[in-house]
This record gives C-alpha cells, sequence and structure tokens, in this order.
C-alpha cells in the first residue's frame, strides 16, 4: 500500500536519505513524503524516524491503489518548490 506522510518544517537531503525509496516534496514548510509502505512494521519504522527527527506529524494517509505511479522504490527523490 502507498502512503503520504506529512509533517511540519522543511526535510533537507541529508534527513531524506532516512527515508530511502520515497519520495519527498517540501512545499510551504512542510515535507510530503510518499512511498509504499509494505506493513504495519514498516510504516511504524517511518514514523518513528520523522519522531527522532523532531518533525511534528501533521497527517498520514493511505493512497487509493490507483495513486500509486511515480514513486521511485530504490532510489529517494527530493523536491523544493519555493513560494515566491
Amino acid at each position: 500500500m502507498f502512503y503520504r506522510i506529512v509533517v511540519q518544517g522543511e526535510l533537507t537531503e541529508r534527513f531524506a536519505e532516512a527515508f530511502e525509496g520515497m519520495e519527498i516534496d517540501v512545499k510551504n514548510r512542510q515535507t510530503v513524503i510518499t512511498g509504499q509502505i509494505v506493513d504495519q512494521s514498516h510504516l511504524h519504522g517511518i514514523l518513528n524516524r520523522i519522531s527522532s527527527l523532531g518533525l511534528p506529524l501533521v497527517s498520514v494517509h493511505a493512497l487509493p491503489k490507483d495513486a500509486q505511479g511515480g514513486v521511485a522504490h530504490n532510489e529517494t527523490t527530493l523536491r523544493k518548490d519555493r513560494e515566491m
């Protein structure tokens, strides 16, 4: 199953490595982490990493099966969109 996890704050490239295989988007002072979660243990591990980094959790959403495209499984993508 694929999940979208939103945290308050901007995750830097250095910390994005903790979420290998996930897509990372930074926008409006929030970080959106999207990717495949294989089971509840995997999800709890990711949430523990978020907590360890001191990032406040905003939301966790399971995505519908048709929203699974576009996420790389072997690399982490960090995108930053800045408002002008």
